[in-house]
């Protein structure tokens, strides 16, 4: 019997010395990763920063060369059409004897006249990103076709004279002033600045539509 009394003792005393044992080792192991953290962090700090060098993170800058391109894809770029109704009086031989040699003609012209802007003229000069605003200067706006609709237009009347056929290069002359008068036509009516208006309401939605709603165009 008190063999058994010692044997229970020594497993009291070898169980609580295991106990402090075990709390005296976790105690160390907590006192280690607190004197550890601060070398922990800035070794994951280093990692951090080696990593960004190694494997940086791209850094999107918008090159205005960019939408240079791509607006020049646009060739020409037609913002306005007009379509033109003149009347052209063609005459040769007149005078006292017209009644005899005289040739006159009347022409009921209908001309298209489209304008816009050749986006091939813009350089990259003439684009600059300040702030997030773009800023655009545009080529100035001019005249692409003054042409005759031929289904449209005809001779509404022509006189000859009794003793001649009339001549052969009126109605083509009448043709020549009637496109450049169509031209004019348009130029006075202020097509040019319609078309510089429309070519900047375009190209905002454009730019827009690449990520830069705020665009001032510039002279």
């Amino acid at each position: 019997m008190k063999q058994n009394w010692v044997l229970i003792v020594f497993l009291v005393i070898i169980s609580v010395a295991a106990f402090f044992l075990v709390q005296s080792v976790k105690e160390g192991v907590r006192q280690t990763q607190q004197i550890l953290q601060p070398f922990q962090k800035a070794n994951n700090d280093l990692q951090t920063q080696i990593a960004e060098l190694l494997h940086p993170t791209p850094t999107v800058i918008p090159d205005p060369v960019t939408y240079i391109h791509e607006i020049q894809a646009l060739a020409r770029l037609e913002t306005i059409q007009y379509s033109v109704e003149k009347v052209i009086t063609a005459e040769t031989g007149q005078g006292r004897f017209d009644f005899l040699f005289g040739d006159k003609l009347l022409f009921v012209a209908h001309g298209i006249v489209v304008a816009g802007i050749d986006m091939k003229k813009i350089m990259p000069d003439d684009m600059k990103i300040r702030s997030g605003v773009l800023y655009v200067k545009l080529p100035p706006p001019e005249v692409f076709v003054a042409t005759l609709d031929n289904e449209k237009s005809y001779v509404y009347y022509r006189e000859t004279g009794v003793l001649t056929h009339g001549d052969v290069n009126l109605e083509t002359t009448a043709r020549q002033v009637a496109e450049a008068m169509i031209r004019k036509a348009a130029e006075e009516d202020n097509i040019l600045t319609l078309a510089g208006h429309n070519a900047e309401a375009f190209l905002q939605k454009f730019f827009t539509a690449l990520g830069y709603p705020t665009v001032i165009f510039t002279n």
